[in-house]
């Protein structure tokens, strides 16, 4: 395969979530190319993706090996500074400390107000900034990962609707997200959960009355003085939303296998 063929199965493999595919089709680049700017890049990313002590030594590596070839890369110095920038200083002294020098050397090449310095900005995104600020940036990621929740359960009220989904095409992750969790609220006995996910909010909203209204039965009963039972009335929303977190990371591992089925279909010799 060519450098270019090898950078987009990379691209579109990690745009799925598929890290380690993306470091198997790197490496494997590698092998096959020598060493690479584009791939090694690729490969301290999966790695670093990963947000490990481990992978992040390896992602390192990664942007090391491709800097010894090409020392003026803007992505890998670009990802290397936002890998030491993202390093604990107490724990990882020397790799924190790099970013000075990474910092001098992105400046020198994409000086401010340069086309390649508002690509770099881009690129580092939050990292290098305070403490505070990577609470609110880890709330927001929190609250992120809420509302893609929410737009996958309003996806899946929307098939169960209509009775079933149209079959989609294998590697559209938001379609296969939605096909998986139909799967997984199908049959009888899982009836009660398909209820919820069609009326979430109005589910959300009368459990939070219930739990209310429970607790405080409960206490002016005299039969405790404090109670958290009520809070019991949320384990049915709890399995549906377990239900549906459960069909994306599902449909994400068919997504991948899907992708990596096509490649070895492409890769396989014809005639």
């Amino acid at each position: 395969m060519t450098h270019e063929e090898y950078a987009d199965r990379c691209e579109e493999l990690f745009a799925v979530g598929g890290f380690a595919q993306v470091r198997k089709v790197a490496e494997a680049g590698l092998d096959e190319l020598g060493r690479d700017p584009v791939l090694c890049r690729w490969l301290g990313l999966a790695h670093a993706a990963e947000d490990e002590d481990d992978h992040d030594a390896e992602a390192e590596k990664a942007y090391e090996a491709g800097l010894a070839q090409s020392p003026d890369d803007l992505g890998l110095l670009v990802s290397y500074l936002e890998l030491c920038l993202r390093a604990d200083g107490w724990t990882y002294p020397g790799r924190s400390g790099r970013a000075v020098v990474l910092k001098e050397r992105i400046a020198v090449l994409a000086p401010a107000g340069s086309p390649a310095a508002a690509r770099v900005e881009d690129a580092l995104g939050w990292a290098g900034r305070g403490y505070w600020q990577d609470v609110r940036e880890r709330t927001a990621a929190v609250r992120a990962e809420r509302v893609a929740l929410t737009s996958h359960s309003a996806d899946v009220a929307e098939a169960l609707e209509r009775g079933g989904q149209v079959p989609a095409h294998p590697e559209d992750l938001r379609a296969a997200e939605v096909a998986v969790a139909l799967e997984l609220l199908a049959g009888r006995w899982r009836a009660p959960l398909r209820l919820l996910v069609l009326h979430r909010v109005a589910a959300y909203v009368a459990t939070f009355v219930l739990v209310l209204v429970t607790n405080k039965v409960l206490v002016l009963s005299g039969t405790v003085s404090y109670t958290v039972w009520g809070w019991l009335w949320y384990v049915p929303l709890l399995l549906a939303d377990g239900k549906l977190k459960m069909a994306r990371r599902v449909a994400r591992e068919r997504v991948i296998a899907a992708i990596e089925a096509r490649h070895a279909t492409t890769d396989a010799p014809t005639g």
